[in-house]
């Protein structure tokens, strides 16, 4: 049939061009208006395909291949709503800075707009959430639309690559028939090569930032998230040059794998020590540097906004430079790697002990901690004094990667931690979780709360389709324990209902349904037990019990006992 030979064509070059340009997986949700696409994917040996039922889930997985391997990765999904449920995964991969490829398939131009089933409105359905977007014409035989289609794909996907990354939507009108010639082979592409830059610093400008670091007297290093794969010993020769403490976000990564020689210079504890009044009052910074997105610590971010220092330089690749502060003075729109080799030898100064001496104090705290029955501060510190060399762990946006830093503390180990703070909602972690550990093969561990977990149960369907090596524990304080540090926790009326949320739920049905190997446990000696197990099935469900009054009590005893010792030395 002609019509399937155009079909064919059309779809086996759409496949081809998003191979060139380095696209190596797709994730697929089943749907009739996609089929061809699904077709043409299952059926290259090249392109590595995931099946997920749920098209909010499939996103979120999508979006941990990619946030894991830095590439980007497809999303195919047929007409209508199926297209919406993609929308929260959109969103979080552009603030981000995610590469998803984005392919929502579509009725042809005849059927929108007249009452068609399956049939909505999805031109630009994305809004301001994606970095390109485009509706690309229905399948016909036509060399001159074959040229047109290779470029504009690679087009796209280079927008996707182009530094922000980000995501891109390609809207792919199809009419039926919908089946393929399995039989029949591609077209040669006539697109040859995408060669990507990186914007550089001049050696003027690099002279004029040189005087600003030597300039210095009190500056101070941040480093927010960071893209895995980074060049962490270029990082710490950048580092040991300047001698400026280094404040270390989770995110960052730059906590595990330490050099000997750099371990003064990392700091890991500062959300803790800047709870100190008397310590923030003596420790201002006149000049800082940041790497990366503003670290997840609130406390760093007040003790920033309130000293304003004199020279705040943002490496951002972004012309949009990520300032939520307000306090950057100098913003370097370039790679990170362009400024490593700029500084000239410095020595260690008293700003840099002042930092290293709090540093070794809150760390020595931190060692010791023991928490109580129902504190979820302990369960964490465990979880990553027992975790084995080479693992990932995945935290939840909300109090999960809060408590990751404050106790994952600096490490020989090879710890990388992920967690999705592009927006910091708590949907879709699970099915991040699952995309993570899909790309790295590595041991993986999901942190997550109880009402985070409810949001994307349905994440653990591709665990029914996909081998899988992921341990799951889950905080269960029955509700949302970030509300009890904020100040609605002070007004009673009201508390639970609004913010507190209990559902009274547990989770052994949910770990029996997906044939899971399930524990719920009470107290810290219980939890090392459950690690210290075998793992015997693909999914573990770790469930802790904890209790939200006495996390905080034992969150703020910890603090109060930093800051005593603080103050004692100062």
């Amino acid at each position: 049939m002609d019509e399937q030979r155009i079909l064919t064509d059309h779809v086996l070059r759409m496949t081809d061009t998003l191979l060139q340009a380095g696209v190596k997986e797709a994730v697929i949700s089943p749907g009739s208006r996609s089929t061809p696409l699904a077709y043409a994917f299952a059926a290259s040996d090249k392109m590595q395909t995931y099946m997920q039922v749920d098209e909010r889930s499939a996103a979120y997985f999508a979006l941990g291949l990619a946030k894991a391997s830095g590439r980007p990765v497809v999303l195919l999904c047929t007409s209508g709503t199926a297209a919406s449920n993609y929308h929260p995964a959109i969103t979080e991969a552009f603030y981000a800075r995610i590469p998803l490829i984005v392919l929502t398939a579509d009725r042809p131009h005849e059927l929108r707009g007249v009452g068609a089933p399956q049939a909505i409105d999805q031109l630009n359905m994305y809004g301001k959430h994606v970095k390109f977007s485009v509706d690309l014409p229905i399948a016909e035989d036509n060399e001159e639309l074959d040229w047109f289609l290779e470029r504009h794909v690679n087009r796209a996907v280079s927008v996707a690559l182009t530094k922000p990354m980000g995501p891109i939507h390609l809207n792919i009108p199809l009419r039926e028939p919908l089946l393929i010639d399995f039989d029949r082979k591609s077209k040669a592409s006539t697109f040859v090569e995408r060669i990507h830059g990186e914007i550089e610093l001049t050696a003027i400008q690099k002279q004029s930032l040189s005087a600003l670091f030597s300039e210095a007297e009190s500056g101070l290093v941040i480093a927010g998230e960071l893209p895995v794969g980074f060049d962490k010993d270029a990082f710490w020769n950048f580092a040991k040059r300047l001698q400026w403490p280094v404040l270390c976000d989770p995110l960052s990564n730059l906590r595990s794998e330490v050099p000997e020689d750099c371990r003064t210079l990392c700091i890991a504890h500062y959300d803790a020590i800047l709870k100190s009044d008397l310590f923030k009052s003596n420790a201002a910074p006149d000049t800082v540097i940041r790497f990366g997105a503003q670290p997840v610590s609130k406390p760093l971010s007040l003790f920033l906004k309130k000293c304003r220092p004199e020279v705040f330089i943002a490496v951002d690749e972004s012309p949009e430079f990520r300032d939520s502060l307000g306090v950057v003075t100098h913003h370097l729109q370039c790679s990170p790697e362009s400024v490593y080799d700029v500084p000239e030898q410095q020595e260690a100064s008293s700003y840099r002990e002042q930092w290293s001496s709090a540093e070794q104090l809150a760390e020595t705290e931190t060692l010791k901690y023991q928490g109580s029955a129902g504190d979820e501060g302990v369960i964490v510190k465990t979880l990553f004094d027992m975790l084995p060399d080479g693992s990932d762990v995945i935290s939840g946006s909300s109090m999960p990667i809060r408590d990751v830093d404050t106790f994952f503390c600096k490490t020989e180990k090879d710890i990388t931690i992920f967690s999705n703070r592009g927006t910091n909602g708590i949907d879709g972690v699970v099915s991040t979780a699952f995309g993570v550990e899909a790309t790295r093969k590595r041991p993986t561990y999901l942190l997550i709360g109880d009402l985070s977990f409810l949001h994307d149960v349905n994440g653990l369907i591709v665990s029914r389709f996909h081998k899988t090596n992921l341990t799951i524990v889950i905080l269960n304080n029955d509700g949302g324990g970030i509300f009890s540090y904020l100040p609605q926790a002070s007004v009673e009326n009201h508390f639970e209902e609004l913010f507190g949320t209990p559902t009274g739920l547990t989770f052994g049905h949910i770990g029996a349904m997906y044939d899971a190997q399930y524990a719920a446990v009470h107290t810290v000696e219980e939890f090392q037990a459950e690690l210290q197990k075998e793992k015997t099935k693909d999914v573990r469900i770790i469930e802790v019990f904890t209790n939200r009054p006495v996390n905080v009590k034992a969150h703020r005893a910890y603090w109060a006992e930093v800051v005593k010792g603080l103050e004692g030395n100062e």
